[in-house]
């Protein structure tokens, strides 16, 4: 199924495609993605990606965007055996085939999605897990249509139990791309709730803001209708729907929502609502939210919205007080071990000299 903004877009007053000086046009179609990761089966997941790559390629996108976790697999209701104090194999074998389905970057899956890209000649933002060693990441994948991997983004604060099974981010992989559909950037979930990391992007100049979630609450809506408004930007929220046939079958997991005797729960009932939605940064929503099925959502995004949405509100700009607020963000990597090199003395100081 496939969501059309267009006929939003139209409605728009004073949105006419500006071609200033021979600069490129304006309007750029994006498609969100809201599917289904294939559980416990990565190379399944990759080829179910294509399918849709392929799907919003034809149908124009430039720019494809996926959910949070789309390739290793949103661990929804998975407790992996945990309890204060409390240790289970179940939970660890759990973990493993968690650990398993996650991919490193770069590598071979990496290399994939790239060719993706370039074969589909879209821009591609990728929802995946990442493993560095044994700690996985929840991590939004960038690449361009020439097929290059352009950088990722760590999630920097994941929420609540996921701090038991994902590691944290740094500031040294909060990008912003600067390309010719807009400037590209992304935070993850309910990082969109953190005003000063929605700050650093803003500073970016971020215009296309992506936000890969696993939130498909009502309410999520309206943190995606402030950002769009706050930072004068397209926003794309791209969350998954799943049922509960798409996970593994295994008694730790919890899904609250079905344990109500009024509620069916049988291997179609939904598990996560989706609410994917594109939103203009005049406050307009182009496409969705959609809470039924597995589908595209695609907008229309005209880019000199964002100049008319900046003459009245730049966060970063006229609006930002820098004489009584300021931002420092720390963009070096924090690693656990350094090693520095023992320099060798020459056996004759002469040669020195």
């Amino acid at each position: 199924m496939i969501m059309s903004g267009t006929e939003e877009m139209s409605n728009v007053k004073n949105t006419i495609p500006v071609n200033v000086n021979g600069s490129s046009p304006t309007i750029v179609r994006a498609s969100i993605v809201q599917a289904s990761t294939v559980y416990n089966d990565t190379p399944a997941t990759l080829e179910k990606a294509e399918k849709y790559i392929a799907e919003a390629a034809s149908d124009g996108a430039e720019l494809v965007l996926f959910p949070e976790a789309f390739i290793g697999g949103y661990p929804r209701g998975f407790r992996f055996g945990m309890g204060v104090g409390v240790f289970s194999e179940d939970g660890r074998d759990e973990f493993r085939k968690y650990h398993a389905s996650a991919i490193h970057v770069p590598g071979p899956e990496v290399d994939r999605l790239a060719d993706m890209a370039r074969k589909h000649s879209v821009y591609l933002v990728m929802g995946a897990i990442e493993k560095d060693g044994y700690t996985c990441y929840c991590t939004a994948l960038f690449f361009n249509p020439q097929g290059q991997f352009l950088g990722k983004h760590r999630k920097l604060m994941p929420t609540t139990l996921e701090r038991c099974i994902w590691g944290y981010g740094d500031g040294s992989t909060i990008p912003v791309y600067d390309t010719p559909i807009g400037k590209l950037g992304a935070a993850i979930c309910w990082e969109n709730r953190m005003p000063l990391f929605r700050t650093s992007l803003y500073a970016k100049g971020v215009e296309v803001y992506c936000a890969p979630t696993a939130d498909d609450s009502k309410e999520w809506q309206s943190s995606m209708m402030h950002i769009a408004l706050e930072g004068g930007c397209f926003v794309l929220s791209a969350c998954q729907l799943c049922r509960r046939k798409d996970f593994p079958d295994h008694s730790d997991f919890l899904f609250p929502d079905l344990d109500d005797k009024n509620t069916k729960n049988d291997d179609d009932t939904i598990v996560s609502k989706g609410g994917s939605v594109i939103i203009s940064p005049l406050g307009k929503v182009l496409a969705g939210p959609n809470f039924e099925d597995e589908c595209l959502v695609t907008a229309d995004l005209d880019l000199g919205d964002v100049a008319r949405a900046k003459l009245y509100f730049d966060v970063v700009g006229h609006y930002s007080k820098p004489d009584v607020f300021n931002l420092t963000v720390n963009e070096h990597p924090r690693k656990p071990v350094t090693f520095v090199s023992k320099v060798e003395k020459p056996e004759n100081d002469s040669e020195t000299k």
